[in-house]
Protein backbone atom coordinates (compact mmCIF):
# COMPACT_ATOMS: atom_id res chain seq x y z
CA UNK A 1 0.00 0.00 0.00
CA UNK A 2 2.95 2.34 0.48
CA UNK A 3 3.20 3.10 -3.24
CA UNK A 4 -0.34 4.50 -3.02
CA UNK A 5 0.21 6.38 0.24
CA UNK A 6 -1.02 9.62 -1.33
CA UNK A 7 -4.50 8.08 -1.64
CA UNK A 8 -4.73 6.99 1.98
CA UNK A 9 -6.42 10.02 3.46
CA UNK A 10 -8.26 9.44 6.72
CA UNK A 11 -11.91 8.69 6.06
CA UNK A 12 -14.58 7.78 8.57
CA UNK A 13 -18.00 6.85 7.16
CA UNK A 14 -20.97 8.71 8.59
CA UNK A 15 -24.22 7.25 7.35
CA UNK A 16 -26.49 9.52 9.48
CA UNK A 17 -24.75 12.51 7.89
CA UNK A 18 -25.39 11.04 4.44
CA UNK A 19 -29.11 10.64 5.17
CA UNK A 20 -29.33 14.18 6.57
CA UNK A 21 -27.59 15.51 3.47
CA UNK A 22 -30.04 13.72 1.14
CA UNK A 23 -32.90 15.19 3.16
CA UNK A 24 -31.34 18.66 2.75
CA UNK A 25 -30.90 19.36 6.45
CA UNK A 26 -28.23 22.01 5.94
CA UNK A 27 -24.81 22.28 4.31
CA UNK A 28 -22.78 19.17 5.19
CA UNK A 29 -19.32 19.41 6.74
CA UNK A 30 -17.83 17.36 3.92
CA UNK A 31 -18.61 16.08 0.43
CA UNK A 32 -20.59 12.84 0.36
CA UNK A 33 -19.88 10.41 -2.46
CA UNK A 34 -22.47 8.16 -4.09
CA UNK A 35 -22.58 5.89 -7.12
CA UNK A 36 -25.30 3.48 -8.15
CA UNK A 37 -22.79 0.64 -8.39
CA UNK A 38 -19.41 -0.33 -9.79
CA UNK A 39 -19.20 -2.85 -12.59
CA UNK A 40 -17.68 -6.01 -11.16
CA UNK A 41 -14.63 -5.58 -13.37
CA UNK A 42 -13.98 -2.17 -11.81
CA UNK A 43 -14.44 -3.26 -8.19
CA UNK A 44 -12.23 -6.30 -8.82
CA UNK A 45 -9.49 -4.07 -10.25
CA UNK A 46 -9.66 -1.64 -7.31
CA UNK A 47 -9.56 -4.44 -4.74
CA UNK A 48 -6.59 -6.08 -6.47
CA UNK A 49 -4.57 -2.92 -7.13
CA UNK A 50 -4.87 -1.66 -3.57
CA UNK A 51 -4.82 -5.10 -1.90
CA UNK A 52 -8.00 -4.33 0.02
CA UNK A 53 -8.90 -7.82 1.26
CA UNK A 54 -5.57 -9.63 1.70
CA UNK A 55 -6.90 -12.01 4.37
CA UNK A 56 -10.04 -13.13 2.52
CA UNK A 57 -9.84 -16.25 0.39
CA UNK A 58 -11.54 -16.21 -3.00
CA UNK A 59 -13.48 -19.36 -2.05
CA UNK A 60 -14.98 -17.62 0.99
CA UNK A 61 -18.78 -17.84 0.52
CA UNK A 62 -19.03 -14.12 1.37
CA UNK A 63 -16.03 -13.04 -0.68
CA UNK A 64 -17.99 -10.72 -2.99
CA UNK A 65 -19.75 -8.99 -0.10
CA UNK A 66 -16.54 -8.52 1.86
CA UNK A 67 -14.90 -7.14 -1.26
CA UNK A 68 -17.60 -4.57 -1.97
CA UNK A 69 -17.58 -3.40 1.66
CA UNK A 70 -13.82 -2.88 1.43
CA UNK A 71 -14.01 -1.19 -2.00
CA UNK A 72 -16.82 1.17 -0.98
CA UNK A 73 -15.04 2.14 2.21
CA UNK A 74 -11.79 2.71 0.32
CA UNK A 75 -13.61 4.89 -2.23
CA UNK A 76 -15.11 7.08 0.49
CA UNK A 77 -18.68 5.76 0.50
CA UNK A 78 -20.81 5.64 3.64
CA UNK A 79 -22.90 2.69 2.54
CA UNK A 80 -23.15 -0.55 0.63
CA UNK A 81 -25.99 -0.97 -1.84
CA UNK A 82 -27.67 -4.32 -2.21
CA UNK A 83 -30.99 -5.59 -3.53
CA UNK A 84 -33.47 -8.42 -3.54
CA UNK A 85 -32.42 -10.02 -6.79
CA UNK A 86 -35.56 -10.85 -8.73
CA UNK A 87 -34.40 -11.90 -12.18
CA UNK A 88 -36.50 -11.75 -15.35
CA UNK A 89 -35.56 -13.54 -18.58
CA UNK A 90 -34.79 -11.20 -21.48
CA UNK A 91 -33.84 -11.44 -25.14
CA UNK A 92 -30.26 -10.19 -25.36
CA UNK A 93 -27.51 -10.15 -28.00
CA UNK A 94 -23.82 -10.54 -27.17
CA UNK A 95 -20.88 -8.71 -28.73
CA UNK A 96 -17.15 -8.76 -28.06
CA UNK A 97 -16.29 -6.42 -25.19
CA UNK A 98 -13.94 -3.65 -26.33
CA UNK A 99 -13.50 -2.07 -22.88
CA UNK A 100 -10.15 -1.93 -21.10
CA UNK A 101 -11.47 -4.27 -18.41
CA UNK A 102 -13.19 -6.55 -20.91
CA UNK A 103 -15.75 -9.14 -19.88
CA UNK A 104 -14.55 -12.58 -20.89
CA UNK A 105 -17.96 -13.66 -22.19
CA UNK A 106 -18.60 -10.43 -24.08
CA UNK A 107 -21.01 -7.59 -23.36
CA UNK A 108 -24.72 -8.18 -23.80
CA UNK A 109 -27.29 -5.78 -25.21
CA UNK A 110 -31.06 -5.68 -24.99
CA UNK A 111 -32.96 -6.79 -28.10
CA UNK A 112 -35.19 -3.85 -29.04
CA UNK A 113 -37.47 -5.88 -31.31
CA UNK A 114 -38.57 -8.90 -29.28
CA UNK A 115 -39.10 -10.04 -25.72
CA UNK A 116 -40.48 -13.03 -23.84
CA UNK A 117 -43.97 -11.44 -23.53
CA UNK A 118 -45.27 -10.23 -26.90
CA UNK A 119 -48.83 -11.57 -26.66
CA UNK A 120 -51.47 -12.64 -24.17
CA UNK A 121 -50.46 -16.23 -24.83
CA UNK A 122 -46.90 -15.39 -23.80
CA UNK A 123 -48.21 -13.63 -20.69
CA UNK A 124 -50.24 -16.65 -19.61
CA UNK A 125 -47.27 -19.00 -20.06
CA UNK A 126 -44.68 -16.70 -18.47
CA UNK A 127 -43.04 -17.84 -15.22
CA UNK A 128 -42.79 -14.79 -12.99
CA UNK A 129 -40.02 -14.62 -10.38
CA UNK A 130 -41.08 -15.24 -6.79
CA UNK A 131 -40.44 -12.12 -4.67
CA UNK A 132 -41.00 -14.21 -1.51
CA UNK A 133 -38.07 -16.57 -2.25
CA UNK A 134 -35.80 -16.80 0.84
CA UNK A 135 -32.57 -16.63 -1.18
CA UNK A 136 -33.39 -13.11 -2.36
CA UNK A 137 -32.42 -11.78 1.06
CA UNK A 138 -29.06 -13.53 1.43
CA UNK A 139 -26.95 -10.39 0.91
CA UNK A 140 -29.18 -8.31 3.20
CA UNK A 141 -28.96 -10.96 5.91
CA UNK A 142 -25.15 -10.93 5.86
CA UNK A 143 -24.80 -7.15 5.67
CA UNK A 144 -27.30 -6.63 8.48
CA UNK A 145 -25.02 -8.62 10.78
CA UNK A 146 -21.56 -7.81 9.43
CA UNK A 147 -21.47 -4.31 7.90
CA UNK A 148 -19.35 -1.89 10.01
CA UNK A 149 -21.54 0.18 12.30
CA UNK A 150 -20.54 3.49 10.70
CA UNK A 151 -21.90 2.36 7.33
CA UNK A 152 -25.52 1.70 6.32
CA UNK A 153 -27.25 -0.45 3.74
CA UNK A 154 -28.99 1.15 0.79
CA UNK A 155 -31.64 -1.18 -0.56
CA UNK A 156 -32.12 -0.79 -4.22
CA UNK A 157 -32.10 -1.48 -7.90
CA UNK A 158 -35.78 -2.37 -7.79
CA UNK A 159 -38.67 -0.57 -9.41
CA UNK A 160 -37.68 -1.30 -13.01
CA UNK A 161 -41.13 -0.43 -14.33
CA UNK A 162 -40.30 1.43 -17.55
CA UNK A 163 -37.29 -0.77 -18.15
CA UNK A 164 -39.02 -4.11 -17.69
CA UNK A 165 -41.92 -3.07 -19.89
CA UNK A 166 -39.48 -2.49 -22.74
CA UNK A 167 -37.29 -5.48 -21.87
CA UNK A 168 -40.06 -8.03 -21.41
CA UNK A 169 -41.87 -6.96 -24.58
CA UNK A 170 -39.00 -5.51 -26.61
CA UNK A 171 -39.12 -1.72 -26.97
CA UNK A 172 -40.49 -1.86 -30.51
CA UNK A 173 -43.24 -4.28 -29.46
CA UNK A 174 -44.09 -2.08 -26.47
CA UNK A 175 -44.60 0.95 -28.70
CA UNK A 176 -47.05 -0.92 -30.93
CA UNK A 177 -48.74 -2.60 -27.96
CA UNK A 178 -49.54 0.76 -26.34
CA UNK A 179 -52.05 1.16 -29.20
CA UNK A 180 -52.87 -2.39 -30.21
CA UNK A 181 -52.65 -4.40 -26.92
CA UNK A 182 -52.91 -1.76 -24.22
CA UNK A 183 -54.60 -4.17 -21.81
CA UNK A 184 -51.57 -6.45 -22.09
CA UNK A 185 -49.17 -3.60 -21.26
CA UNK A 186 -51.31 -2.67 -18.26
CA UNK A 187 -51.36 -6.29 -17.07
CA UNK A 188 -47.56 -6.49 -17.21
CA UNK A 189 -47.26 -3.17 -15.37
CA UNK A 190 -49.60 -4.40 -12.63
CA UNK A 191 -47.61 -7.61 -12.22
CA UNK A 192 -44.35 -5.66 -11.96
CA UNK A 193 -45.79 -3.50 -9.18
CA UNK A 194 -46.99 -6.60 -7.34
CA UNK A 195 -43.46 -8.06 -7.44
CA UNK A 196 -41.45 -4.92 -6.65
CA UNK A 197 -43.80 -3.99 -3.82
CA UNK A 198 -43.04 -7.26 -2.05
CA UNK A 199 -39.30 -6.82 -2.68
CA UNK A 200 -39.37 -3.34 -1.14
CA UNK A 201 -41.43 -4.38 1.88
CA UNK A 202 -39.05 -7.27 2.59
CA UNK A 203 -36.01 -4.99 2.18
CA UNK A 204 -37.37 -2.42 4.62
CA UNK A 205 -37.71 -5.06 7.34
CA UNK A 206 -33.95 -4.73 7.87
CA UNK A 207 -33.13 -1.97 10.33
CA UNK A 208 -29.78 -1.11 8.73
CA UNK A 209 -31.42 -0.28 5.40
CA UNK A 210 -31.62 3.51 5.74
CA UNK A 211 -32.34 4.53 2.11
CA UNK A 212 -34.06 2.92 -0.88
CA UNK A 213 -32.64 3.59 -4.35
CA UNK A 214 -34.87 2.64 -7.30
CA UNK A 215 -33.42 2.37 -10.80
CA UNK A 216 -35.56 2.87 -13.89
CA UNK A 217 -34.29 4.44 -17.12
CA UNK A 218 -37.19 6.35 -18.65
CA UNK A 219 -35.70 8.38 -21.45
CA UNK A 220 -32.94 9.11 -23.93
CA UNK A 221 -31.05 12.29 -24.79
CA UNK A 222 -33.97 14.36 -26.09
CA UNK A 223 -37.06 12.91 -24.45
CA UNK A 224 -38.99 10.07 -22.84
CA UNK A 225 -39.14 6.53 -24.22
CA UNK A 226 -42.96 6.64 -24.15
CA UNK A 227 -45.41 9.56 -23.92
CA UNK A 228 -45.66 11.57 -20.67
CA UNK A 229 -49.26 10.39 -20.21
CA UNK A 230 -48.34 6.73 -20.57
CA UNK A 231 -45.31 7.23 -18.33
CA UNK A 232 -47.53 8.70 -15.61
CA UNK A 233 -50.13 5.91 -15.85
CA UNK A 234 -47.88 2.89 -16.30
CA UNK A 235 -44.66 3.87 -14.51
CA UNK A 236 -44.88 6.87 -12.18
CA UNK A 237 -48.01 5.59 -10.48
CA UNK A 238 -46.05 2.50 -9.42
CA UNK A 239 -43.05 4.51 -8.22
CA UNK A 240 -45.49 6.58 -6.16
CA UNK A 241 -46.66 3.42 -4.39
CA UNK A 242 -43.08 2.41 -3.60
CA UNK A 243 -42.17 5.92 -2.44
CA UNK A 244 -45.15 5.99 -0.09
CA UNK A 245 -44.13 2.64 1.42
CA UNK A 246 -40.54 3.80 1.83
CA UNK A 247 -41.56 7.11 3.41
CA UNK A 248 -43.97 5.38 5.79
CA UNK A 249 -41.00 3.30 6.97
CA UNK A 250 -38.94 6.47 7.46
CA UNK A 251 -36.56 5.92 4.54
CA UNK A 252 -35.79 8.35 1.69
CA UNK A 253 -36.77 7.11 -1.78
CA UNK A 254 -34.14 7.95 -4.41
CA UNK A 255 -34.44 7.39 -8.15
CA UNK A 256 -31.81 6.67 -10.76
CA UNK A 257 -33.06 7.36 -14.27
CA UNK A 258 -31.08 8.04 -17.41
CA UNK A 259 -32.59 10.25 -20.08
CA UNK A 260 -34.30 13.60 -20.49
CA UNK A 261 -37.08 13.72 -17.89
CA UNK A 262 -38.10 17.35 -18.41
CA UNK A 263 -41.71 16.42 -19.24
CA UNK A 264 -42.22 14.55 -15.95
CA UNK A 265 -39.79 16.11 -13.47
CA UNK A 266 -42.59 17.97 -11.67
CA UNK A 267 -44.52 14.70 -11.40
CA UNK A 268 -41.47 13.04 -9.85
CA UNK A 269 -40.88 15.78 -7.30
CA UNK A 270 -44.46 16.77 -6.43
CA UNK A 271 -46.55 13.63 -6.97
CA UNK A 272 -44.23 10.62 -6.70
CA UNK A 273 -42.25 12.63 -4.11
CA UNK A 274 -38.82 11.18 -4.78
CA UNK A 275 -36.18 12.46 -2.36
CA UNK A 276 -33.27 12.47 -4.80
CA UNK A 277 -32.48 12.06 -8.49
CA UNK A 278 -29.37 10.40 -9.84
CA UNK A 279 -27.79 10.67 -13.31
CA UNK A 280 -26.99 13.92 -15.08
CA UNK A 281 -25.55 14.13 -18.58
CA UNK A 282 -24.07 17.29 -20.10
CA UNK A 283 -26.01 16.90 -23.35
CA UNK A 284 -29.27 16.88 -21.36
CA UNK A 285 -28.93 19.09 -18.29
CA UNK A 286 -26.24 20.57 -16.05
CA UNK A 287 -26.55 19.55 -12.40
CA UNK A 288 -25.79 23.17 -11.52
CA UNK A 289 -28.85 24.30 -13.49
CA UNK A 290 -30.94 21.59 -11.82
CA UNK A 291 -29.79 22.77 -8.38
CA UNK A 292 -31.30 26.18 -9.09
CA UNK A 293 -34.67 24.75 -10.17
CA UNK A 294 -35.95 21.44 -8.80
CA UNK A 295 -32.84 21.08 -6.63
CA UNK A 296 -34.78 23.21 -4.16
CA UNK A 297 -37.16 20.26 -3.66
CA UNK A 298 -34.98 17.13 -3.90
CA UNK A 299 -31.37 16.08 -3.57
CA UNK A 300 -29.17 15.70 -6.66
CA UNK A 301 -26.63 12.92 -7.12
CA UNK A 302 -23.76 13.05 -9.62
CA UNK A 303 -23.39 15.55 -12.41
CA UNK A 304 -19.70 15.25 -13.29
CA UNK A 305 -20.32 13.82 -16.74
CA UNK A 306 -18.60 10.48 -17.34
CA UNK A 307 -17.59 11.43 -20.89
CA UNK A 308 -15.92 14.55 -19.49
CA UNK A 309 -14.14 12.49 -16.82
CA UNK A 310 -12.78 10.19 -19.53
CA UNK A 311 -11.65 12.93 -21.91
CA UNK A 312 -10.93 15.94 -19.70
CA UNK A 313 -7.50 17.03 -18.50
CA UNK A 314 -6.92 16.70 -14.73
CA UNK A 315 -6.87 20.45 -14.12
CA UNK A 316 -10.10 20.92 -16.08
CA UNK A 317 -11.74 18.17 -14.02
CA UNK A 318 -10.55 19.73 -10.74
CA UNK A 319 -11.87 23.13 -11.81
CA UNK A 320 -15.27 21.77 -12.77
CA UNK A 321 -15.63 19.75 -9.57
CA UNK A 322 -14.83 22.82 -7.45
CA UNK A 323 -17.27 24.99 -9.40
CA UNK A 324 -19.99 22.33 -9.12
CA UNK A 325 -19.52 22.04 -5.36
CA UNK A 326 -19.69 25.83 -4.99
CA UNK A 327 -23.15 25.78 -6.59
CA UNK A 328 -24.58 22.48 -5.33
CA UNK A 329 -23.20 21.92 -1.83
CA UNK A 330 -24.76 24.89 0.04
CA UNK A 331 -27.90 23.90 1.92
CA UNK A 332 -27.28 20.19 1.49
CA UNK A 333 -28.93 17.89 -0.99
CA UNK A 334 -25.93 17.11 -3.19
CA UNK A 335 -23.59 14.15 -3.47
Amino acid sequence: MTQYAGLQRKFTPDWPGLVDNILRKGTPDRVYHMELYHDKEVSDAIAERFDLIPDVRSDDPHYELKKIVAVNRFCGFDYVLTRTRVEFPHHRAVAEDQAGLARANGRSFQDEHTGPIMSWEDFEKFTWPDPHAPELLASLEWLQENLPEDMCIIGGLGGHFAEELSWLMGYETLCFALYEQRDLVEAIAAKLLEIYRVCLERTLEYSRVRIYWAADDMGFRTGLLISPGDMRKLVLSSHKVLAEISHKAGRPYMLHSCGNLTDIIDDLTDDVKIDAKHSFEDTIESVCDAKKTYGRKIALIGGIDVDFLCRGEPQAIRKRVRETLDVCLPGGGYC
